[in-house]
C-alpha cells in the first residue's frame, strides 16, 4: 500500500489532498488536531479544525488566524481526498484527521485519551488501513486510576492544607488538565479556585463552551495583602519557583501529571503531593485503541514509539516509528 501521508521538512504531508496534518513550519493549508503549541501554530494559509476548538484556536493563534471550522464527521473534499476529523477526546475540540484516497484509510490521532473526561467530546475508534498514533505513555508500567479517585484526592489534600492554615497550590498544564480538574471539583465543593494568569483566558474559553467547573477568580485580582490560608490555587508548572510565588508563604505544593505515575518523578520535580491524572491515552488505552480501528499498519510517533512498535510487531501488525518533533506542550 502506498503512502498516504509523509513526513516533509514542513510537517506531515498528504500529496493526494496537498495538505498538511499539524505542520511545524508555515504551509498553504493545514489540518490542525489541537491547540497545543507543539501542533497548532500560526502562519498558515488556511486552517482547517474541529469546530469545538475554535474558542481555544483563536485563543492561541489570534482572532484574525485563517480558520474554516468542520462539524465532526463532515466531509472535506482536498484534491483527490476525502478529510473528515473525528473525536480525539485529547483536550476540547481535540480531532482525528481521517484521509482518504485510492491509497487507502488513513488516519492521523494526534494525542488521545480513552478516559472519561467531560470537558471534551470522547474518542471515536475510526476504521483505517493505517493509524498514526501518538506513543508518549506508551510503557507498560503507565496504567491511570479512574480520574473521579484521582480529583477526589486533589480535593482532600486542599482540605488538609485548609486544616493546617496552609494555601495549596496546584500545579498543572494551562489548557485541558486545569479545565478538567476545575470540573472534577465540582463533584465535592463550590468554593472559588484562584488562578495564575496564564489560565484565565482559557478557562473564560472553557466555559463559553458549555463546560461546567467551580467559581474561579484570578490571583492577580485579589488584593496584595489577601490571606491565601485555606485556599486552593492553580498555576502552570513555568510558575514554580518564580516570585510569583512568594505571596503564598507556607504553601504545600501539589502537580497533576501522568508522568507522576513513576516513582521518584514528584521527589526529582520537587513537589510535596504528586496526582496521576494524564490526557493521553495509558499502555492499555494506546494499544486498545489501535485493536478498535482494526488497522493493518500503525505508525507511531514521540514518547516511548519504539517500545510499541516492538510490541505491535510481536503481535502481528505492520509497525514503524514516525519521527515527528511533536513532544507535547508538557502537557503529560
Amino acid at each position: 500500500m502506498a503512502g498516504l501521508i509523509e513526513t516533509r521538512p514542513e510537517g506531515l504531508y498528504c500529496a493526494a489532498g496537498d495538505f498538511h496534518i499539524d505542520p511545524w513550519r508555515p504551509v498553504p493549508r493545514a489540518v490542525i488536531t489541537h491547540a497545543h503549541a507543539d501542533h497548532a501554530r500560526a502562519g498558515h494559509g488556511v486552517i482547517w479544525c474541529a469546530r469545538e476548538s475554535l474558542g481555544v484556536m483563536h485563543q492561541r493563534l489570534g482572532q484574525a488566524a485563517p480558520i474554516r471550522p468542520l462539524e465532526w464527521r463532515e466531509p472535506l473534499t482536498l484534491g483527490r481526498a476525502r478529510v473528515s476529523l473525528h473525536p480525539a477526546g485529547h483536550i476540547l475540540g481535540s480531532a482525528q484527521v481521517r484521509v482518504e484516497a485510492r491509497e487507502g484509510v488513513w488516519v492521523a490521532s494526534g494525542d488521545y485519551k480513552r478516559d472519561p473526561d467531560p470537558t471534551c467530546t470522547p474518542f471515536e475508534p475510526v476504521p483505517c488501513d493505517t493509524f498514526i498514533t501518538e506513543a508518549t505513555f506508551a510503557l507498560p508500567v503507565y496504567r491511570w486510576p479512574d480520574p473521579a479517585d484521582v480529583v477526589a484526592d486533589v480535593f482532600h489534600w486542599w482540605r488538609r492544607a485548609a486544616d493546617n492554615g496552609q494555601p495549596a497550590v496546584l500545579f498543572c498544564y494551562a489548557l485541558g488538565k486545569a479545565q478538567r480538574v476545575l470540573n472534577g471539583l465540582l463533584a465535592h465543593t463550590g468554593q472559588t479556585v484562584y488562578l495564575h494568569g496564564a489560565m484565565t483566558p482559557l478557562v473564560a474559553v472553557y466555559r463559553a463552551a458549555g463546560v461546567a467547573m467551580v467559581p474561579t477568580e484570578a490571583v492577580s485580582a485579589q488584593p496584595r495583602d489577601h490571606d491565601w490560608r485555606g485556599h486552593l490555587i492553580m498555576a502552570p508548572p513555568s510558575a514554580a519557583g518564580t516570585s510569583w510565588m512568594r505571596r503564598f508563604r507556607g504553601a504545600t505544593t501539589g502537580f497533576v501529571s501522568g508522568w507522576m505515575r513513576v516513582r521518584g518523578n514528584r521527589r526529582r520535580r520537587g513537589y510535596d503531593q504528586g496526582f496521576v491524572l494524564s490526557d493521553h491515552a495509558d499502555w492499555r488505552g494506546l494499544v486498545d485503541s489501535i485493536r478498535a480501528t482494526g488497522c493493518q499498519r500503525v505508525l507511531a510517533t514521540h514518547g516511548h514509539s519504539d517500545t510499541l512498535v516492538r510490541y505491535l510487531r510481536e503481535h502481528g501488525w505492520q509497525a514503524a516509528e514516525l519521527g515527528t518533533p511533536f513532544e507535547g506542550e508538557a502537557d503529560g
